[in-house]
């Protein structure tokens, strides 16, 4: 068994030794329970860093309140001739009574004595005590300490990302909830109307039937009165024996026999006999029992997820000088819009000169400049070469005309903080910082509905496109770094976040359906979107 170290009598080898020591320092008492803080002090006594929070904890506390503590500025000459202690204290997992003093680096394996005897036997070996001298000033304890932090960050980023998806499914899960209801609550109205209508018909039927029965008990009635008052008159005419008014009465009594009333009243009975009942929709029954009928749970197909591209069919052409003669100078020219029309005309808004300045685009050269009232924005092109231009200043949209001299047709005013702003079939797409929000409008001003952006994702909402089935718009966040995908409800259905996507200003869809995002901190980067 070969060893590098210093194992006992039997093992020997050479020795490993460290760097130079590391002058950053963290929290003692932090580390010991998974945090890294940066030590502020050092207690002499305790010969232990400390944060802030702990050197306030150290002076009230009554075993450590007379320690001598020194501040950041004085502990790293003290501490330099404090000796390290290379001496191991962990106990072995396995064999409970010994310390772990070695590592097997070709079974990656920390050990005590015995377990290098027994596993270890044709391994060369670390004796730790040697190994760990100025390993605390080491690269390779700085390399081990910046993954660490990487990956607790990647660890906080999932975790981010999953505190997000947990309150979109349970917005999910409500919205399904929602639905439901409403699906019953309409099919039972519409159930309940036709019962109605069922009903309806049911009682209109009783109704009638009662009349005639009703009817034919008064006929009967009256038929048995005259009966009994025909019987009465011939008993009475015989007793008195006046047969000449008995020969009358007989006589009527014939006549009233020869009456069908009584037929009348059965034949009107008999139209009562026709029994109705309820016949059940076999239409209705045969669509209850088929599987699905009511609705099911379906995955949206909708969802945008994002992917890095490389630039390179962007070239460099020329650059055109927006500078005017007129320009007061005083500043550099902020250009924070761009529209480009169908005569070949390149319109731009000036923030900082509070103009828009119109170029020819062949020979880029400077046709007409116009000044505002404020800062223009944003511009965006429609119908018929007009341009709509945000002017968040005055708060209002500038709806112009392009054909001729630059002129306004309306102004549409706006409430609210307002940012990047796009056009799609016939409406205008604003999206505004406060409150959170996308504003759709016609192209007369009327705000056709709102759609919140109440998510912690967005913290400045810059730019908005729309994606070419209105399904969708993807926003870019000035502040976090990211290109954020909403449906038309405002849920997120995806997020690109790079750490090159600082400072976001400007963004384009191209026609390969691509992202084309102007950051200022870095160069224009492609995002490819996968639907």
């Amino acid at each position: 068994m070969a060893m590098s170290g210093r194992i006992s009598s039997d093992f020997q080898g050479p020795i490993s030794l460290g760097s130079a020591e590391d002058s950053d320092h963290s929290c003692q008492p932090c580390l010991h329970i998974g945090k890294h803080v940066t030590a502020h002090g050092f207690c002499v006594e305790c010969q232990e860093y400390l944060c802030k929070t702990c050197v306030e904890y150290h002076k009230r506390k009554k075993f450590s309140r007379n320690h001598q503590l020194l501040d950041k500025d004085k502990f790293e000459k003290h501490v330099i001739s404090r000796k390290d202690s290379e001496e191991c204290t962990e106990k072995c997992s396995v064999h409970k009574k010994e310390i772990i003093k070695f590592f097997c680096p070709t079974h990656k394996a920390l050990g005590c004595n015995d377990c290098i005897i027994l596993d270890h036997r044709a391994c060369k070996i670390d004796y730790i005590p040697d190994k760990c001298a100025g390993i605390g000033a080491s690269k390779e304890y700085r390399d081990i300490m910046k993954k660490l932090n990487e990956k607790n960050k990647d660890a906080e980023d999932v975790t981010k990302k999953a505190e997000v998806r947990d309150k979109e499914i349970d917005k999910c899960h409500a919205n399904i909830i929602k639905e439901l209801l409403n699906f019953r609550k309409e099919i039972n109205e519409r159930l309940d109307q036709l019962q109605y209508e069922i009903q309806k018909d049911a009682d209109k039927k009783k109704s009638n039937d009662k009349k005639i029965i009703q009817m034919v008990l008064d006929e009967c009635a009256n038929m048995s009165s005259d009966i009994m008052k025909l019987q009465s008159s011939l008993q009475a005419n015989k007793s008195s024996r006046q047969n000449g008014q008995l020969y009358i009465n007989m006589k009527r009594a014939e006549s009233k026999l020869k009456l069908d009333e009584v037929q009348m009243a059965v034949e009107n009975l008999a139209k009562t006999e026709m029994q109705y009942f309820f016949e059940r929709s076999t239409d209705l029954e045969n669509v209850l029992s088929k599987h699905n009928i009511f609705g099911k749970l379906s995955i949206s197909t909708n969802l945008v997820t994002f992917t890095k591209k490389k630039i390179k069919s962007l070239t460099h052409k020329e650059d055109i000088d927006v500078r005017t003669k007129s320009d007061s100078g005083w500043f550099y020219c902020y250009i924070t819009g761009c529209a480009i029309l169908s005569t070949n005309k390149l319109v731009l808004a000036d923030n900082n000169e509070c103009k828009l300045k119109v170029f020819d685009r062949q020979s880029t050269t400077l046709i007409e400049e116009i000044k505002l009232e404020s800062n223009p924005s944003g511009i965006v092109v429609m119908p018929y070469d007009q341009i709509a231009v945000t002017v968040p200043g005055n708060k209002e949209i500038l709806i112009m005309k392009t054909a001729g001299k630059l002129s306004t047709v309306h102004k549409i005013p706006v409430k609210c903080d307002f940012r990047g702003i796009t056009y799609h079939q016939d409406y205008l797409y604003l999206v505004c910082k406060n409150p959170k929000s996308v504003l759709v409008l016609d192209t007369q001003g009327t705000i056709q509905y709102s759609i919140s952006l109440n998510n912690d994702i967005f913290k400045h909402p810059k730019s908005i496109v729309v994606s070419e089935d209105s399904r969708h718009f993807y926003i870019n966040d000035y502040a976090s770094d990211c290109v954020v995908s909403i449906t038309l409800q405002g849920d997120v259905s995806a997020v690109y976040k790079h750490k090159e996507l600082s400072e976001q200003r400007g963004m384009v869809m191209l026609d390969d359906g691509s992202l084309l995002v102007c950051c200022y901190n870095s160069n224009s980067f492609i995002i490819s979107l996968e639907t």
